[in-house]
């Protein structure tokens, strides 16, 4: 049987999309959806948008939203073979701090959104596959700003991981299981 819950850590290229896209197992799975939170804000990122959704192919439908990332899980089909991959939580929360795709919320604010989307994620049927960053590895930042996006990034994963039937972190594109 396949775990409901995934939550797949790691640095910035880490391999973190790649292991979410292929443990091997993806044909048992219909549908297979992609639930993208990036945004096209420039031609460089317009471009790697495009080359992520042809390495994918066709047999994963894309849905994009940057903001409402609840509301577009909750509208996905959800079948107990069905398979949604949220790539990825880390670019959500800069969204949410910084205002893009909707409103500029407090930090009180996105957790009470953490909240609503980790109790609702196990409730759905099927497979679910979080990818975040770790970015606690790492000096402490210099801005207010900056701080707080790395707050609550480090809140978000220990909140998901305790929800998760597995957890992995992802270093040099080698998985380890630490859950």
């Amino acid at each position: 049987m396949n775990p409901h819950l995934q939550l797949i850590l790691g640095g910035a290229r880490s391999g973190k999309s790649r292991f979410a896209l292929n443990q091997g197992n993806e044909k048992d799975f219909e549908p297979r959806i992609f639930l993208a939170t990036a945004t096209a804000l420039d031609p460089e990122m317009t471009r790697r948008i495009r080359h992520h959704q042809e390495e994918r192919g066709s047999q994963w439908k894309t849905v994009e939203e940057p903001y409402g990332l609840l509301a577009a899980l909750e509208a996905c089909p959800h079948s107990p073979r069905g398979l949604v991959v949220v790539d990825c939580a880390t670019l959500w929360i800069s969204n949410l701090l910084c205002g893009v795709g909707g409103k500029k919320l407090s930090p009180v604010e996105i957790e009470k959104l953490f909240e609503q989307f980790l109790g609702e994620a196990p409730r759905l049927k099927g497979c679910l596959r979080i990818i975040s960053n770790e970015v606690g590895l790492g000096i402490v930042p210099e801005n207010e700003l900056s701080r707080q996006f790395r707050d609550l990034q480090g809140r978000f994963n220990q909140s998901a991981a305790a929800v998760a039937d597995e957890v992995f972190l992802i270093v040099a594109g080698i998985p380890q299981k630490i859950k």
